[in-house]
């Protein structure tokens, strides 16, 4: 029997937010996954340098997967949920986590050239200064960055049509002069846009819940009508389609 609306919306607020994990979405969403393999890059990457910081590691679930890790491995994370289920995860490794709001203008915790390594999965915003700062010369940046527009789709449906600046924000080009002027210089930068389907509205519920940037102050009863709209376009025509924008980048100090 197909669920209600009601019922829909209602299993998807009451879901658990612990964590950076989206397995809550397996067979209610899709999205394609970068050609790259950002995880399969970062676990190799691991095994070949002494000291790495994973910068917002979220729940720690990327490193947590790793086969082997570096003698000195740290973590930071600012959200204090994802703080208690990283430690929980990556302790038993070795691992240290740091309670850090790297999105705030405070210098990271640790000493100049400290890491032969620097990742990051998603970060909010890259602060190249400290980046380079806690890198050895010759260390690498690693990452996965969220692109310009991503998700849009979505955004407007439930925001109305957002200013060229926001369509503009996290541009990989603008990232990149960024860092060189903080004395990174690129080895690699690959972008690309990644089709995404919500089956369900409760899916697109979760998604806006979890990912709380996208429509800031997201509720169920703040867009009830909208959610019944798009709810009834679903079961008429299909999934509602968006796209992420995904871009991989290396930089060497």
């Amino acid at each position: 029997m197909h669920r209600t609306f009601d019922e829909l919306v209602a299993e998807a607020d009451a879901a658990p937010m612990a964590g950076w994990d989206f397995s809550w979405l397996e067979g209610r969403a899709t999205e394609e996954r970068p050609s790259w393999r950002y995880s399969r890059l970062l676990h190799d990457r691991l095994g070949t340098v002494d000291a790495a910081l994973d910068l917002q590691t979220g729940g720690g679930e990327v490193l947590a997967a790793a086969p082997s890790l570096p003698p000195l491995l740290v973590a930071t994370e600012g959200w204090p949920p994802n703080v208690a289920a990283a430690s929980a995860r990556l302790h038993p490794r070795g691992v240290a986590v740091v309670a850090h709001d790297d999105g705030a203008a405070v210098p990271l915790p640790f000493a100049d050239a400290a890491f032969d390594l620097v990742t990051s999965r998603h970060p909010v915003v890259p602060r190249w200064a400290e980046i380079a700062r806690v890198l050895r010369p010759g260390g690498t940046y690693l990452a996965q960055h969220v692109g310009p527009a991503s998700v849009f789709e979505l955004v407007e449906y439930f925001l109305g049509p957002q200013p060229e600046e926001g369509r503009r924000g996290r541009d990989p080009e603008d990232e990149v002069a960024a860092a060189r002027e903080a004395g990174l210089e690129l080895v690699d930068l690959r972008a690309e846009r990644l089709r995404i389907e919500f089956h369900d509205v409760g899916a697109v519920v979760w998604f806006l819940r979890k990912v709380v940037w996208m429509v800031p102050g997201f509720t169920s009863d703040a867009y009830r009508g909208e959610l019944r709209e798009l709810d009834e376009r679903i079961r008429a025509d299909g999934p509602f389609v968006a796209h992420s924008a995904r871009h991989l980048v290396e930089l060497r100090r």
